[in-house]
């Protein structure tokens, strides 16, 4: 699956939005004392699916995603998940420790968009 600029970049500013949503939740817990639960790389894929099925829903054809991108995501994101999650285990327990729901979001869709560019060189 070759993706276009238009539509990483589409990614890219969904995946933003989580990892700004995942700073907010964690400095709202932060002021109200809770403590922060494991999240792991595959909840922050699921978390990305979820959103791309509600905005697609919303907004697909207006800014331009093919009809069956949900489909061809969650397909990519099941073959990457192994690699994704290896690319996350690594940073965070060489340097940079990740320690909150936002640097996994963070971690995990960086390692997604290189894993799609990747593939998308490849398959060019």
């Amino acid at each position: 699956m070759i993706m276009s600029g238009h539509v990483i970049g589409l990614l890219k500013e969904y995946m933003h939005d989580l990892v700004d949503q995942a700073t907010q939740e964690t400095k709202a817990d932060e002021q109200f004392g809770f403590s922060q639960t494991p999240y792991r790389p595959d909840q922050a894929i699921s978390d990305l699916l979820a959103l791309l099925d509600d905005r697609i829903e919303s907004e697909g054809m207006q800014v331009g995603l093919p009809h069956n991108f949900l489909h061809q995501m969650w397909s990519l994101c099941n073959e990457a998940s192994a690699e994704i999650a290896e690319r996350v285990w690594l940073e965070g327990n060489i340097g940079n420790h990740i320690t909150s729901k936002a640097q996994t979001r963070e971690v995990t869709y960086r390692a997604l968009i290189d894993f799609i560019e990747s593939r998308s060189r490849k398959e060019t």
